[in-house]
């Protein structure tokens, strides 16, 4: 690991990573166990992967914890996954303290039970200072139901005057989205073998390097993150230009 880890260029790192922590459900039955025990194992590998990221200088880290669809999963997995998630922030609220965390949410959390509310804009508003790192959960988050109320709520405010059409630009339309306070993805991590983006970030991810991996999410660590950067730092990013015009800095 020390290897790979050597291997990083630290002035080139993605600013922004997101990850699509998928394969909990497999790891458990792989192991014969309820889909909720891959749920409970997988946060190993949030920590391992949110401090890999912060020691190596990454800016912000966004993890697609729970989408709009999964609401529709059986009952008793989705009241497991809330509980999960407030007793997980009860307890690292002072690991983010002393790791300088700032967590960030992300989503219609307001669909979220009260309890996850609560606790969840209690650890946003006691790391709201820290500088380290942003560690965003997108919670009850569909990237498609995002881009619709950005476009309600901007249709209201030409209405009612508050806003002119032609303001309308790529700028306004990112202060109305979820993420408006997040920068745009640069990096895009999968687990678990599946090849889609499964409604997340469609915005944000323009132009976004994608990076699949067959490891199942609770088996990912920090030396799964190293290689998935290595992967990332050799890659071209153009942006619609040439090679050429890359090189020469055009």
């Amino acid at each position: 690991m020390e290897k790979k880890l050597q291997s990083i260029d630290l002035q080139k790192v993605p600013n922004h990573i997101a990850v699509i922590m998928d394969g909990n459900g497999r790891w458990a039955k792989g192991k014969g166990m309820q889909r909720v025990f891959g749920h409970r194992n997988a946060l190993t590998a949030i920590r391992e992967t949110a401090d890999a990221a912060s020691d190596l200088g990454v800016k912000f880290l966004t993890l697609y914890a729970f989408s709009t669809e999964n609401w529709n999963r059986p009952k008793l997995e989705v009241d497991a996954l809330m509980s999960l998630l407030v007793t997980t922030l009860k307890k690292e609220l002072p690991d983010f303290q002393r790791k300088n965390v700032r967590v960030n949410a992300v989503g219609n959390i307001t669909s979220l039970p009260k309890s996850a509310q609560k606790i969840l804009a209690k650890v946003i508003e006691e790391t709201k200072n820290n500088t380290k790192i942003t560690l965003s959960f997108a919670l009850s988050y569909g990237s498609r139901e995002e881009i619709v109320n950005a476009i309600k709520n901007i249709s209201k405010k030409v209405v009612n005057n508050q806003l002119d059409i032609e303001k309308i630009d790529e700028k306004i339309i990112n202060n109305h989205l979820y993420t408006f306070n997040l920068p745009d993805v640069d990096f895009m991590i999968r687990t678990s073998g599946e090849q889609r983006i499964s409604n997340f970030l469609l915005w944000q991810m323009a132009y976004a390097e994608l990076y699949f991996t067959d490891i199942l999410w609770p088996d990912f660590r920090r030396e799964h993150l190293f290689e998935a950067i290595i992967d990332y730092q050799n890659r071209e990013r153009r942006f619609g230009k040439t090679s050429e015009q890359i090189e020469t800095n055009e």
